[in-house]
């Protein structure tokens, strides 16, 4: 059985994100395509995990075996995060843009994910790259909403985009390779003319694209078949 994880870290409410508009519409189009996929959703735009702090890391880098009871309790909102995206084998992130990089509330969430022990093992002896990611096979399709344009590679604000270089810096805790990233953005938000409702009917076409392809790669194995 295929299992999604879907996240959104968007701060504005249904009727107006974007980005839940597109997660919600991946959603409906891979239960279509496929009803037998479970589908766990994580809303942390609405409900933010919080800020770790040195409690926190006190608590991960301690030694499962050594960890007194105020640190598994610290840990516990993690490992259940943890457990959400080792279970899924697609992630679907609603990503809006805010000031040209990740919502605070999507970093929270890859502070937590990001656990030694967890999600990756680190080992000196491996040189100058001593992180290994432990989970693996994962793919991830990221929908955002930007208020601008021309965030592509190649296009006029590319040296301006801080999200999409960070999520795929991250992906690796997520399990994630770099050619299984699979993003979709409506652009021209800001503008409001006749180039952002072309955008949004891209991105919507995308969109059900996407779903509908992982939909009908019935399985786990199928489902991790990178694009042609």
């Amino acid at each position: 059985m295929t299992t999604l994880l879907r996240i959104d870290a968007s701060a504005q409410q249904q009727d107006r994100s974007l980005t839940r508009m597109l997660t919600n519409l991946f959603t409906t189009e891979l239960l279509q395509a496929n009803p037998d996929v479970k589908v766990i959703t994580r809303d942390i735009g609405q409900d933010p995990v919080p800020a770790i702090d040195h409690r926190f890391i006190h608590a991960a880098f301690t030694p499962p075996d050594a960890r007194e009871d105020w640190m598994t309790d610290r840990l516990a909102l993690s490992d259940a995060l943890i457990d959400e995206v080792a279970a899924a084998d697609i992630i679907v992130m609603g990503a809006p843009m805010y000031n040209y990089g990740m919502p605070a509330a999507l970093k929270g969430w890859i502070d937590h994910i990001a656990r030694i022990g967890r999600t990756f093992s680190f080992d000196l002896a491996r040189g100058d790259f001593p992180i290994e990611p432990i989970l693996k096979g994962k793919q991830l399709v990221v929908l955002s909403s930007r208020g601008e344009f021309g965030f592509e590679p190649g296009g006029p604000r590319a040296h301006m985009n801080a999200l999409d270089p960070a999520i795929a810096a991250c992906a690796h805790y997520f399990g994630v390779d770099a050619a299984n990233i699979h993003t979709v953005a409506i652009e021209y938000q800001e503008f409001k003319d006749e180039r952002h409702e072309r955008s949004v009917i891209a991105a919507k076409d995308a969109t059900r694209a996407l779903a509908r392809r992982f939909g009908q790669a019935r399985g786990t194995n199928d489902a991790c078949v990178p694009a042609g």
